[in-house]
């Protein structure tokens, strides 16, 4: 009489397997999972970095526009109050560009522009019947990237006009 024997072979539970797939287990991946959550760990933080100094660059950018933004309208509306005075009325007001840099001068000193944006700059620009202010303030990024050596600036620019009616 012949005996057979019977081969019961297990399969291993998939979330088990190591190896090429040969049902052996040689434990060639260890250490993957580390460097992978590693990896993620670094992209997370770089991502992280970019988007803190984007977003306080935004923020200050738009800071310093608003300020622009009173700083032209101040220069606009000290030219009004002159120009209907002395010429009249008509379409648009000529803005005296030694005057527009007057009263930007007194709105930044007023609105204490200097003490809020250390190492402001500005300039004043005309072209006849309307006046443009350019502001650039010193900006320190919240997170500076490794090996930065170049100053950061924010610039705001906002223009006016008169009309007189």
């Amino acid at each position: 009489m012949t005996r057979h024997r019977a081969v019961v072979r297990r399969r291993s539970d998939p979330g088990t397997e190591t190896g090429t797939g040969t049902g052996t287990e040689t434990g060639t991946e260890t250490g993957t999972v580390t460097v992978l959550v590693v990896g993620f760990v670094v992209v997370v933080g770089l991502l992280v970095a970019v988007v803190v100094d984007a977003s306080a660059a935004y923020l200050r950018r738009q800071q310093v526009t608003a300020l622009a933004d009173g700083a032209a309208l101040a220069a606009a509306d000290g030219a009004q109050g002159e120009e209907v005075y002395t010429s009249g009325l008509g379409v648009r007001a000529d803005i005296d560009p030694v005057q527009a840099r007057a009263h930007v001068a007194a709105y930044l000193q007023r609105t204490e522009a200097a003490a809020a944006f250390p190492g402001l700059s500005w300039q004043v620009s005309t072209n006849g019947t309307e006046v443009q202010v350019r502001l650039a303030a010193p900006f320190e990024l919240p997170i500076t990237p490794s090996g930065w050596v170049g100053e950061t600036s924010v610039d705001g620019v906002a223009s006016a006009v008169v009309e007189v009616r």
